[in-house]
């Protein structure tokens, strides 16, 4: 089992037994627009780290972001395996730099 699938099982143990004090927990029982707001707060900061430099605290960020993604995806019932089979089958994929360019000119 790799370390995000033992952090997305903490995290589904954390949803399904809440213990008190749990900042997981905490999240679940806000909700989904307080989950969302921790992956914007996160995917800004990472972009603010990565833009500055600093390596050291993009990494960090990193990590912050990914744990609100893998809460995210626990809220809405996607697993690290989903995830996982569309980077494989896309990993797999050559020849579609074309798309890539028709909707780098819509964002």
């Amino acid at each position: 089992m790799s370390c995000i699938e033992d952090v997305y099982e903490t995290i589904l143990d954390r949803r399904d037994h809440p213990v008190e004090k749990s900042y997981t927990a905490y999240l679940f029982e806000q909700g989904i627009d307080k989950i969302l707001k921790k992956v914007g707060e996160e995917s800004a900061e990472t972009i603010i780290a990565a833009k500055n430099g600093e390596n050291e605290d993009t990494i960090g960020e990193i990590a912050d972001l990914t744990y609100h993604l893998l809460v995210m995806m626990a809220q809405q019932g996607i697993t690290p395996a989903d995830v996982e089979e569309v980077l494989r089958s896309r990993h797999t994929k050559a020849g579609n730099l074309k798309d890539f360019k028709s909707v780098d000119k819509n964002s």
